[in-house]
């Protein structure tokens, strides 16, 4: 008689293809520590295919309003994983919570991972409107579901701390760089910029950001989708001129826009769901050898001045911004020590080596194996 192999199905409804937690991360990793078993991620609107030991599907992607979109999708994105019959389901978005009763009366084994603190996101959603209503609603429900899940996977410890209060099987899979990130040319090239790469909305203070390279003398090589409002508003400020937009970049483009750079800026403006979070932005300025500029809060400062890794400044003072630039522009010894020190903290702490074995680890108790 033939036994089943071990199936591992991620979902998501809402990320994009060769998302770095859900692909480049987990399901690389455990398609690589589970070799007898088959590791499948279901996403909307992409190329199905098999890379790197995954079997990517894909349902269609996403139209209409931002409701019909999350009805119909996460209604395609069950579907699908119902199809493909596995022994584990591991859910990446909030929106998919209300499949979970389905996958537990088919007896399926869950789990949750909670990428960001939604509940404290919900609040800076501009768009939303009784946002703190929402917050306190969506928080109720996400709690009341989330312990019916077999584990609950967060990214931050913060986001760890709130579900060990409701869950006896919460653990922090932090979004620490892969190892091989650290592997590019060490050139003594000339540092001539500053760098943001990301997401580029009014709530990571862009806006500050670029108002601060007026009071410096370099460039900004700003790094991700600019909406064309949001890009006209910000063509505006007097710091516009010396900002170098370079649009979406991939992974490889980024790494090049880090190496010429002599500071990477994260100064996101004090929304509760950024004063406690862990931005991958942080680690990944380390990890490329270049200090952070990075928002004054207190987990931010213990991570970042704590450990002489760079400087922290109010995120909503552009002339603080420009300031701490400067500083590091004109003290370039220091600013390569900073820099130097990250790398090494990347190596011997903040990689994804050990958040693997986490993971491992967490799987194997769950399959009891």
């Amino acid at each position: 008689m033939s036994i089943s192999p071990l199936k591992i199905i991620h979902l998501s409804s809402a990320h994009p293809d060769l998302d770095v937690r859900i692909f480049l991360k987990e399901c690389r990793s455990l398609a690589k520590r589970f070799p007898s078993a088959e590791v499948h991620l279901v996403l909307s609107g992409v190329t199905e295919r098999i890379e790197e030991g995954v079997h990517i599907h894909t349902v269609a992607a996403r139209t209409g309003s931002r409701l019909k979109r999350m009805w119909q999708t996460v209604n395609h994105v069950y579907e699908k994983a119902l199809s493909l019959d596995g022994s584990i389901y591991h859910i990446h978005d909030p929106e998919l919570l209300r499949i979970v009763p389905k996958l537990k009366r088919k007896g399926k084994l869950v789990i949750y991972d909670a990428h960001e603190d939604l509940p404290r996101q919900l609040i800076g959603k501009s768009y939303l409107p009784m946002s703190r209503m929402f917050s306190v609603l969506f928080e109720w429900y996400e709690n009341f579901i989330v312990q019916r899940v077999d584990a609950v996977m967060t990214a931050t410890p913060f986001i760890r701390d709130r579900f060990q209060k409701i869950h006896p099987r919460v653990i922090d899979i932090n979004n620490y760089p892969l190892l091989t990130e650290l592997e590019f040319d060490e050139s003594l090239e000339p540092r001539t910029h500053v760098c943001y790469i990301g997401g580029l909305t009014h709530i990571r203070g862009i806006s500050q950001l670029v108002d601060a390279m007026q009071f410096t003398q370099t460039t900004l090589q700003l790094a991700g989708t600019l909406s064309p409002s949001y890009q006209e508003e910000l063509e505006q400020s007097l710091g516009w001129s010396q900002v170098v937009p370079c649009g979406h970049v991939s992974r490889k483009e980024a790494l090049a826009i880090k190496q010429k750079a002599f500071a990477g800026i994260v100064t996101f403006l004090p929304f509760p769901n950024h004063i406690n979070a862990q931005p991958n932005k942080i680690f990944e300025y380390m990890a490329s050898g270049i200090p952070v500029i990075g928002s004054n809060f207190p987990m931010w400062k213990e991570l970042i001045e704590v450990q002489e890794v760079g400087v922290c400044v109010d995120p909503a003072d552009p002339k603080a911004i420009g300031e701490a630039i400067e500083y590091l522009r004109t003290n370039p010894a220091l600013a390569r020590s900073m820099g130097d020190r990250g790398k090494q903290r990347v190596k011997e702490i903040y990689n994804w080596s050990a958040e693997e074995e986490k993971l491992v680890r967490c799987y194997m108790e769950i399959l009891n194996i």
